[in-house]
């Protein structure tokens, strides 16, 4: 049976670099390999799948491209939020009808973030640490 694991998609558009700007930069690409990120005065070396991606942009930059970036999140079924959780299906329903753990619909489909599973999973452990009852409902 195939997953049904779903993205959510963020996209961002970016105009193209001014002209000399460009030539500046695949002048700089076509020197060195070196993918060195400087930010607020912190130098970062990226390693080699990021730096491929951050120069495969900064490529499309020098040729006066307009980029648009996109990332997908991945969003699982409530079959598998429960088992990531290590909870019955149905007790993942109840805590998304709750509100508990927040859900996303697509059509009639429920959709969970894997982060707010980890969330709702550290919460219950504090509140275990605290003494405090976990199972609310």
């Amino acid at each position: 049976m195939p997953s049904e694991t779903t993205a959510l998609t963020h996209t961002t558009h970016h105009e193209a670099l001014a002209p000399g700007d460009a030539a500046r930069l695949a002048n700089a690409l076509g020197e060195s390999p070196d993918a060195t990120v400087f930010v607020n005065g912190t130098a970062v070396r990226l390693p080699d799948a990021a730096a491929g991606a951050v120069a495969d942009l900064l490529a499309r930059l020098a040729r006066g491209e307009a980029v648009t970036l996109s990332t997908s999140e991945r969003l699982l079924n409530t079959s598998q939020a429960a088992r990531l959780a290590g909870i019955s299906n149905t007790y993942m329903r109840r805590l998304t009808d709750a509100g508990t753990i927040p859900v996303e619909y697509r059509g009639s489909h429920r959709r969970v973030r894997p982060r707010d599973v980890q969330a709702w999973l550290d919460a219950r452990a504090a509140e275990k640490a605290a003494g405090a009852d976990p199972r609310p409902m």
